[in-house]
């Protein structure tokens, strides 16, 4: 499932595993691992795990999300008065808190709506430091505009924590994308960023599927800069003359 690129990776970070947990090879760590679901398995997990994030991160998805996809979305869902966003990597969660930051500040008529923001990571542990909303001051250095920062979060102690107007407009929750989704999930939006470069082609077109099954037929899809569904998935059709590539589902394919 992963893509055979990144074997270089997996194996320097198993290793450091296997020491820190004084097994006496990788093998006898990988044997475990198979033999127990347990305490090991997790600690594989999070090893495994790429947690690199940043508030805004690269800037034109954003800017994306307030000029090109949101007005028109907001515009259909009048009648329905109901509009979810999903990060599916959410990490410790400043793409997500990004997100309602940039609806506060841009489009404060839908936060009178049932507007849910979901937020998942195969992390139980980043999961659980999103859910806490504190950041380091090195954090809220790294893209996070000073008149956010501001208004948007109050100091805790040395760190920063997000205000409960925004951290309560966000659930999040652990979710192994390779598994089963939640049944009820019907997004307008997905943020699948800097998660495809991490698999094999069949297993990102496997995602892609999914994904395009799941969204609400007119909705979004944006993924990393690095990321396309050219190639693997002929289902979306990439949005044209955007400012950074998103994608929707084309309607007719299955």
């Amino acid at each position: 499932m992963l893509d055979e690129s990144k074997d270089y990776l997996i194996e320097t970070r198993l290793e450091k595993l296997a020491r820190d947990l004084n097994y006496a090879n990788l093998g006898t760590l990988v044997a475990d691992v198979r033999r127990d679901a347990g305490t090991v398995t997790r600690q594989l997990i999070e090893a495994l795990t790429t947690h690199e994030t940043l508030f805004f991160r690269d800037v034109r998805p954003f800017d994306a999300l307030k000029r090109e996809i949101l007005p028109p979305l907001i515009a259909a869902r009048q009648a329905a008065r109901q509009l979810t966003i999903w990060s599916a990597a959410c990490s410790t969660g400043q793409e997500i808190f990004s997100v309602a930051m940039l609806l506060k500040e841009n489009f404060p008529e839908v936060l009178s709506w049932p507007v849910k923001l979901y937020a998942t990571d195969i992390s139980g542990q980043v999961v659980e430091r999103a859910m806490q909303g504190r950041f380091q001051q090195l954090e809220v250095n790294r893209g996070l505009p000073a008149a956010m920062l501001v208004k948007y979060f109050e100091r805790d102690g040395v760190d920063w924590k997000v205000k409960d107007e925004i951290r309560k407009m966000v659930r999040f929750e652990q979710l192994n994308l390779l598994h089963a989704w939640p049944s009820d999930l019907r997004p307008d939006i997905v943020l699948l960023r800097n998660v495809l470069i991490y698999f094999n082609v069949q297993t990102k077109k496997e995602l892609l599927t999914r994904v395009r099954q799941t969204l609400r037929p007119d909705g979004a899809l944006l993924l990393g800069s690095a990321e396309t569904t050219l190639g693997i998935d002929d289902g979306w059709d990439r949005a044209p003359g955007s400012v950074t590539p998103w994608y929707r589902p084309l309607r007719s394919t299955p």
